[in-house]
């Protein structure tokens, strides 16, 4: 009995690493997505945005709905992307392009905001803008340093500060979007990786 055991389960041994290398190959290690600067740094841009809309913005208003939305498309297309990419480059692209198309109408609610409330657009070279930018050099992205920002500052900071999130989270949005490409482009997608697995086994 013990060496039938040993002999079943040799093979199958054998087997499994093959199995799980053939697998790994087809479908490449994706997720992870709360890794990536650009999720979290949409993330920010959402926990911000929803602050801002609740001091500043009435709650039973469209535009409440929008804003929220835009930044919620734009923080949720990235996960959603992130974990098509598996299978699906194609549609990876497709969903991080959305991300930051959303993230775009997001940044004109923004600026809708300032201009029609007679309120400034921090250049940015402004020494304040210049600020909250550093504030993104750290190990992890996170709202609650931009919290006070936010919630307790007057709506030309609040707004400002946010303005100033969107525009680097669409600065990684745009550095993935090239990567993305240009990976899609050397090595295809779902059909190739098949398709050269079939040839290599042949």
């Amino acid at each position: 009995m013990p060496a039938e055991q040993g002999s079943r389960n040799g093979p199958d041994r054998a087997h499994e690493p093959h199995e799980a290398h053939s697998e790994e190959r087809l479908i490449p290690p994706h997720g992870g997505y709360r890794d990536l600067k650009s999720f979290q740094s949409a993330e920010t841009v959402y926990d911000a945005t929803v602050a801002f809309c609740d001091r500043f913005i009435e709650k039973r208003s469209r535009t409440h709905d929008q804003m929220v939305q835009a930044a919620r498309s734009g923080k949720q297309n990235i996960v959603e992307g992130n974990m098509a990419s598996g299978t699906s480059r194609k549609t990876e692209l497709k969903l991080i392009g959305v991300a930051r198309a959303s993230l775009e109408e997001l940044l004109q609610d923004f600026e809708d905001y300032l201009r029609q409330h007679r309120l400034p657009l921090w250049h940015k070279d402004d020494p304040r803008a210049k600020a909250i930018r550093a504030m993104a050099y750290g190990p992890r992205k996170a709202y609650g340093p931009y919290a006070a920002h936010v919630e307790k500052g007057t709506p030309e900071e609040a707004a400002n500060t946010i303005i100033c999130l969107i525009h680097q989270t669409n600065y990684l949005l745009d550095q993935q979007l090239r990567q993305l490409d240009r990976r899609f482009l050397e090595e295809g997608g779902m059909t190739e990786r098949l398709y050269r697995m079939r040839k290599e086994r042949r």
